[in-house]
């Protein structure tokens, strides 16, 4: 198989978790010449989670790669790295000096896909509502900076922010800030189940089955105004039930694309064998793993316990026998590429050491070993979880401090019983929702924080968080961001582990591979298109 050269960041975004489903392996080509992409993610609308669709709710790359082809934001992330760009919106910008009025004017002539004509109201109403709604995935919590929206006209949109947030133009870029129809979209509920309406590049039909999306077919909406080029009339995602399984959907030409996740296994098989027409991208990756710990409950409870386990995880040792060259370890929740990280964990904790973590444990009064279970989602990173929870299973235990036990469970019911403190000590992937540093921090650390984790510092919260935002020029930010490191490195309430490359592979006459996926790592199926093989 032929490996393409590597792309670098600075001219693409990242890979992604593509659509979640259920196994089905039907051949794409029912569609005539629509563009095919697997994926092996899964996601249901059940009584934990009813709307995985509404913008109010959705927090994830599964989700949000169907809300991104469909509901329009203000801007949007560009093809490379930089700062967000206009889409629904015409132009948008701070009108003052503190950074605290983002003023944003609209296309003229926008409609959803049902013709419906869009204002400034709608937008208000949009963003309101997902605000008033505050759903207990935590993606409000991207618009917390908000104060008051306000419009003037029918195409004039202005935010008033309680403080400065040099981040908001790229909030502004996420689903959670999308569109919405107030005739589809109830002010005071989620909406329910797979329907998704909205005025992006494409419209989108969804079959389920069992209560899982299984098939997504995006078909180009005509009416579609905005900056992005969509380069393709239709594609269909179609969910696996395992990476063997797409693997040999495309093999077998059943796909043209193979996206999130492909295990390591085949990762290296398609590097190093150029005998067939597949191409294998790598991207340089943002996605980040770490261990969360629910800090009120359990072992977990203890700093000293969370600071041992820190002491003690070889992050080398586990991207080696895992991950290979797909990953590097890990010594902060911010990765080494973006602008502000630190390697706070590192500078605390050097190399491990099971004779520095007994001697945090015996100044504490902690009995050893330490009895506890690490939980991980079977079905939402990959395939090699399992391995990697096995991995930080033996290196625990061998240290003699600690009776590691694991537990696997799907996503769907993982997810909801993280959120409501189930488990003492889980495994947990990001993907940015933009790559700022910010976004890898304040997601954990602020109130409403996505893992609805009960560590709260007021330092981070009150000073440091605020601190950073109002810094425009980022590198301007390091102080601060430095700070919210180190104090994580110190109370431990996460532990990062690795993070990791992005991979998609594509046959030979699949363009626009390169582009395909931003820096939040989610999908621009609007890139992909048919051409030459070669």
């Amino acid at each position: 198989m032929n490996r393409k050269t590597l792309v670098p960041a600075a001219a693409l975004g990242l890979l992604a978790p593509v659509l979640a489903a259920c196994g089905d392996t039907e051949s794409g080509r029912t569609d005539g010449d629509a563009i095919v992409v697997g994926t092996t993610d899964r996601f249901t609308a059940s009584e934990e989670t009813p709307a995985p669709l509404d913008p109010a709710y959705a927090y994830g790359v599964d989700t949000w790669n169907i809300l991104r082809q469909t509901v329009q934001t203000l801007m949007v992330q560009p093809r490379g790295e930089g700062e967000p760009v206009p889409e629904a919106a015409e132009s948008c910008g701070f009108t003052d000096a503190g950074n605290e009025r983002y003023s944003c004017t609209l296309r003229d002539g926008l409609t959803f896909a049902d013709g419906d004509p869009i204002t400034a109201a709608d937008v208000k109403y949009s963003i309101d509502r997902a605000r008033s709604l505050k759903a207990d995935s935590g993606v409000s919590a991207l618009l917390s900076t908000i104060d008051t929206v306000e419009t003037q006209g029918d195409r004039e949109v202005i935010f008033h922010l309680k403080t400065a947030d040099a981040t908001f133009p790229y909030k502004l870029s996420t689903p959670v800030a999308g569109i919405v129809d107030p005739d589809d979209y109830a002010k005071d509920k989620l909406r329910e189940g797979f329907e998704v309406d909205g005025s992006g590049p494409y419209t989108v039909d969804i079959e389920a089955e069992n209560d899982e999306l299984v098939r997504a077919t995006f078909t180009k909406n005509p009416d579609y105004k905005g900056a992005l080029k969509v380069n393709n009339e239709k594609v269909v995602m179609v969910s696996f039930d395992s990476a063997d399984a797409m693997g040999e959907a495309l093999e077998k030409n059943d796909i043209d694309v193979m996206s999130r996740t492909m295990s390591p296994e085949q990762i290296k098989e398609l590097s190093g064998n150029a005998d067939d027409d597949i191409d294998l991208v790598e991207l340089p990756g943002l996605e980040i793993h770490y261990l969360g710990f629910n800090t009120e409950a359990g072992p977990a409870k203890s700093k000293a316990v969370r600071q041992a386990m820190a002491q003690i995880v070889d992050r080398g040792e586990l991207v080696s026998k895992v991950y290979g060259s797909q990953a590097e370890p890990l010594f902060s929740l911010v990765p080494a590429s973006v602008t502000g990280h630190s390697n706070s964990f590192f500078n605390k904790y050097g190399e491990p050491s099971t004779a520095k973590a007994r001697a945090l444990l015996e100044q504490a009064g902690i009995s050893t070993p330490v009895e506890v279970t690490l939980h991980y989602t079977t079905d939402h990173y990959g395939p090699a979880t399992k391995k990697e929870f096995e991995q930080l299973q033996k290196q625990l235990n061998d240290s003699g401090l600690f009776k590691v036990g694991i537990e696997g469970e799907p996503w769907s019911t993982f997810r909801p019983a993280e959120l409501k403190g189930k488990y003492d000590v889980y495994g947990m992937g990001w993907f940015p929702d933009f790559p700022d540093a910010d976004n890898f921090l304040a997601p954990f650390l602020d109130e409403d924080n996505f893992l609805n984790s009960p560590y709260s510092n007021a330092e981070i919260q009150k000073k440091l968080i605020p601190q950073s935002r109002r810094q425009a020029d980022r590198l301007s930010a390091a102080g601060s961001l430095t700070a919210m490191q180190n104090t994580v490195a110190e109370d431990v309430p996460v532990l990062p582990l690795w993070q990791g490359n992005q991979y998609v592979a594509a046959r030979g006459d699949i363009t626009g591979t390169a582009y395909a996926l931003n820096s939040s790592s989610t999908l621009q199926l609007w890139e992909l298109g048919r051409g030459v093989s070669g």
